[in-house]
């Protein structure tokens, strides 16, 4: 049994996210459906050899999961073949795959490896734009507001000095923790552009989203720095309340441990 490894890319706002669901077209639906489109397609396309044992399909596990409408410049899927796969699968797949998906890469792996458990970081970047542009109505979040970006540095700063993010987490988040470590915490200004980066070694549901809608809130001066900190403190149930949307918001890299794919 060989493992392989799928990069792929995409725009998410046709999909409601990136981890199949019933009755609800997602990502990894969408790549399932185009693998079985080729096993069951009569050529030699999918392996060099037999491919029987395959026609049931192949099964996906993902590496990072995204929200429904969010993008990703990279992101893996992992799955299991019993055989070598063609030289063409590559074409193949993109060929068939909607034109809002592309699959980037595909390498094989040890059995061992694992796409969710080894990613050692995920980077995110979430785009605003202050100035109307008909061009990124679907990529990034209009909001026209005067801002004050030393308040936003400020708080970008404090975010990645924290491990506690349960006020950042979407209500009813089915995880054993919220503890997260963040390594890169910034943000950028570009010509009628801000973007917020961030990178960790894990997120939870809708955290990404939650942090930049409470920043811009601290840049417009709603709310104070203080306010920040204790969201980070205060013991209580709340959850935070300024979540952006998710048309702004990219994945834009898993990061494995060095020499991963050279295994």
């Amino acid at each position: 049994m060989s493992r392989y490894f799928l990069e792929v890319a995409y725009k998410g706002t046709n999909y409601s996210g990136f981890q199949i669901q019933q009755n609800a077209p997602t990502i990894q639906f969408e790549i399932e459906k185009a693998i079985s489109i080729i096993i069951n397609s009569g050529n030699d396309y999918f392996i060099e050899g037999d491919m029987e044992n395959e026609k049931a399909g192949i099964k996906l596990t993902g590496s990072s999961r995204t929200d429904s409408g969010v993008h990703a410049l990279q992101n893996f899927f992992h799955f299991d073949f019993h055989e070598s796969l063609h030289p063409q699968l590559l074409y193949k797949l993109n060929a068939v795959l909607p034109l809002d998906i592309v699959i980037k890469s595909i390498r094989e792996v040890p059995e061992s490896s694992h796409c969710r458990f080894d990613a050692i970081s995920r980077s995110y970047s979430y785009y605003i734009y202050t100035f109307k542009d008909p061009f990124l109505i679907d990529k990034a979040y209009h909001f026209p507001y005067t801002m004050n970006y030393n308040l936003l540095e400020e708080a970008a700063a404090i975010i990645k000095y924290q491990t506690d993010f349960s006020f950042f987490s979407k209500t009813n988040s089915q995880v054993k923790n919220f503890n997260c470590r963040i390594f890169e915490s910034f943000w950028q200004q570009r010509e009628n552009q801000l973007v917020y980066n961030i990178k960790g070694n894990r997120f939870l549901r809708g955290m990404v989203r939650l942090l930049t809608g409470t920043m811009l809130q601290i840049g417009r001066g709603k709310i104070s720095i203080d306010d920040l900190n204790k969201y980070f403190t205060a013991n209580n149930d709340q959850n935070a309340m300024y979540a952006v949307p998710a048309k702004g918001l990219f994945l834009t890299a898993v990061e494995f441990p060095e020499n991963y794919f050279s295994i």
